[in-house]
C-alpha cells in the first residue's frame, strides 16, 4: 500500500508540472496576443496631440508587494549551480583565512551579479546590497561590500587567478557536454588577440605606455569562437606585444578542448601571434593552425613571380558579383565616398582579389608550410591621380583539407574576436578598478565571468526533440546577442519575490518574448 501511495504521488506531482506548464503557456500566448493586438491597434490616425509626455504619475510606497527589477538573475544563478561553478571555485582557489561568512566563491559570484545586473562599477555592488528583495531572492543575508571586493581581488596574483579560470574551465566542461557535439561542432577553434585597457589613474602598478601613448594595461584574451567564449585572460603592461604569454594559452586552450571532446582544434590569430617557433609542434601535435604573415619582402617577391594564370578570383566576392548581378538590387548611394571624391582627398578602392599558394618554411620551422597570398587590386584617384597597385596579404597555415577560399575565410572570421573584445569593454570587464596588476587581472577574470554565464545560459537551454529546429534557433539567437539585449530579454524582468515556508517564489509581472525560454530553463535546472 505504501508503495502504491509513493507512486500516486509522483504521479500527481507530475500531473500537478504537466497542469502549471499548460497554465502557463495559455498565460504566454494570451499576453503576446494582446501586446500584438495592442500594437497593430495603436497604428492609426492621430490629428489632437503627441502621445508621450501625458501621464501624471503618482508614487507610493508598496506595503505588502516586493519586487526586483532583475527577475531573471535567479534562473542565471541556477545556471552557475547546475555546472557546479562555486564547488570548483573553493576548491581551486584559497586566499581566504576564515570564511565570515563568505567563500571564495561567493565574492567571485558577487561581482559577476553586479555586472549581470548593469553595474559598471565596484561602487555599484552597493546598490545590489542595499536590495533586500534581492538578497532575499538569492536567499543571502547580504553581499560583500565595494571596499571587500577590491580587497578580494588584491589577494590574487597570477598563479591563484590562474586557478580561478581552471576551475571556471571545469565547470565549463559540464556546460559544453550539456550542449551536445551537434551544436558545437567538431572543430574546435580558438582565437587570440589582445586590446590596451586604458587608465587614467596614476597609482596603478604595473601599468606603462602603449604604441599609441595611452597609458595602461595589454589585455591578452584566448576565446572559443564556436561559442564566443573567454577561455584564458592575461594582463600585462600597455608596451608588452600582443603576443606575449600566448603560447602557455594555447596550450592550456587546446588541452581544454581536446578534454572536452572537440574532434580537431584549430588555432588563430593576426600577423603577431604567427610564432614560427611552435609550429613544428602545433603540427606533430595534430594541432591545425591559420595565421596572418606578415607581409616580407621575399613572400612579396614569390607572389609577384606567380604566374597570373595561378591566381583565382575570391570566392566569396565572386559570390557576391553574382548574386548582385541576378538581383539587380539598387544599391544606395555611397555618401561618403562622393565628398572625398569632390574635395579631391585619395581614396584607395579594392576592385578585385586574387588567391595564389605556394610552399614556404620559415626560419625557426623545420619542414614547409602552406602559404596562402591574397592579392587586392586597388584603384586609387584623388588630386589628380589615377592609377591602380596591388596589395599582398599573406596567410600561413598546415591545413591541407581546405581550399585557399577557406584558409581565408577562417582568417577573416577571427575578425569576430574583436566583436568579443568589445562587448566585454561594454560590461566593463576588460577595465582596471583596482591598483595592482594582478588585482586587476583577477578583477577582469571574475567580470568576464558575467559573459560567460550568458554564455551558459544559452547552451544549457534545454531543446525538446518536437521543436528541436526552433529551440535550437533560440540558443544561437541567445549565444549570439550582445550583452545588453541580454540583459533586457533574460535579466531585466521585473519579478515579486514570494518567500514561503519551503520555497522562494519568482513572480514574473510583465510579459516579454523571451520568457518561454526563460520558463522551460527554470523548469529543466529545476528537475
Amino acid at each position: 500500500m505504501k508503495a502504491s501511495s509513493s507512486r500516486s504521488g509522483r504521479g500527481a506531482h507530475r500531473g500537478s508540472k504537466r497542469g502549471d506548464r499548460r497554465r502557463r503557456r495559455r498565460v504566454l500566448a494570451r499576453e503576446a496576443s494582446a501586446i500584438s493586438g495592442r500594437l497593430e491597434r495603436a497604428v492609426r490616425v492621430n490629428p489632437d496631440c503627441p502621445v508621450l509626455g501625458r501621464v501624471r504619475p503618482v508614487y507610493e510606497m508598496a506595503e505588502r508587494s516586493r519586487a526586483i527589477a532583475h527577475g531573471g538573475i535567479g534562473a542565471v544563478m541556477a545556471v552557475a549551480g547546475a555546472v557546479g561553478l562555486a564547488g570548483e571555485i573553493d576548491s581551486a582557489v584559497r586566499v581566504l583565512a576564515c570564511h565570515r561568512p563568505y567563500w571564495e566563491s561567493d565574492h567571485v559570484l558577487n561581482i559577476a551579479v553586479n555586472a549581470l545586473c548593469g553595474g559598471v562599477r565596484l561602487e555599484d555592488i552597493e546598490a545590489r546590497r542595499n536590495d533586500a528583495v534581492l538578497l532575499d531572492g538569492l536567499g543571502v543575508d547580504s553581499l560583500p561590500d565595494p571596499t571587500t571586493a577590491g580587497d578580494f581581488c588584491r589577494r590574487f596574483d597570477a598563479e591563484t587567478t590562474m586557478a580561478l579560470q581552471e576551475a571556471i574551465n571545469r565547470s565549463r566542461l559540464r556546460a559544453w557536454e550539456a550542449a551536445g557535439a551537434l551544436f558545437l561542432g567538431k572543430t574546435a577553434r580558438v582565437d587570440a588577440d589582445a586590446s590596451i585597457v586604458s587608465t587614467t589613474g596614476e597609482c596603478k602598478a604595473g601599468m606603462d605606455i602603449a604604441y599609441n601613448g595611452v597609458w595602461g594595461y595589454s589585455a591578452l584574451l584566448v576565446s572559443l569562437a564556436n561559442t564566443k567564449e573567454p577561455l584564458f585572460l592575461d594582463l600585462h603592461g600597455a608596451n608588452r606585444p600582443s603576443h606575449d604569454g600566448v603560447v602557455r594559452l594555447y596550450d592550456k586552450a587546446i588541452e581544454l578542448c581536446r578534454e572536452a571532446g572537440f574532434a580537431d582544434v584549430m588555432l588563430r590569430g593576426d600577423t603577431d601571434f604567427s610564432l614560427t617557433r611552435e609550429f613544428d609542434r602545433w603540427h606533430g601535435e595534430g594541432v591545425r593552425f591559420v595565421f596572418g604573415y606578415d607581409a616580407k619582402a621575399n613572400l612579396i617577391e614569390v607572389a609577384e613571380d606567380q604566374p597570373d594564370d595561378l591566381y583565382n578570383e575570391l570566392a566569396a566576392r565572386a559570390e557576391r558579383a553574382m548574386a548582385a548581378d541576378t538581383k539587380r538590387r539598387t544599391r544606395p548611394e555611397r555618401h561618403k565616398e562622393a565628398i572625398v571624391a569632390e574635395r579631391g582627398y585619395k581614396n584607395v578602392r579594392t576592385v578585385g582579389e586574387d588567391l595564389t599558394e605556394f610552399s614556404y618554411r620559415p626560419r625557426a620551422c623545420g619542414r614547409d608550410y602552406r602559404v596562402v597570398a591574397l592579392r587586392k587590386d586597388l584603384h586609387v584617384t584623388g588630386q589628380g591621380v589615377l592609377f591602380n597597385t596591388f596589395r599582398y596579404f599573406f596567410y600561413i597555415t598546415n591545413g591541407r583539407q581546405f581550399s585557399a577560399d577557406q584558409v581565408v575565410a577562417e582568417a577573416r572570421s577571427r575578425c569576430d574576436q574583436e566583436n568579443l573584445i568589445a562587448q566585454l569593454k561594454s560590461l566593463r570587464a576588460l577595465h582596471a578598478p583596482v591598483n595592482t596588476l594582478d588585482a586587476n587581472r583577477a578583477y577582469m577574470t571574475m567580470a568576464a565571468l558575467a559573459w560567460t554565464l550568458k554564455a551558459w545560459t544559452s547552451l544549457l537551454l534545454p531543446v525538446s526533440p518536437r521543436w528541436a529546429d526552433t529551440h535550437n534557433a533560440q540558443r544561437r539567437k541567445l549565444l549570439a546577442m550582445e550583452f545588453r539585449t541580454f540583459r533586457a530579454a533574460i535579466i531585466d524582468i521585473p519579478c515579486q519575490i514570494v518567500r514561503t515556508g519551503r520555497q522562494i517564489r519568482w513572480r514574473i509581472l510583465a510579459y516579454n518574448p523571451w520568457l518561454s525560454a526563460l520558463f522551460r530553463l527554470a523548469d529543466a535546472l529545476r528537475t
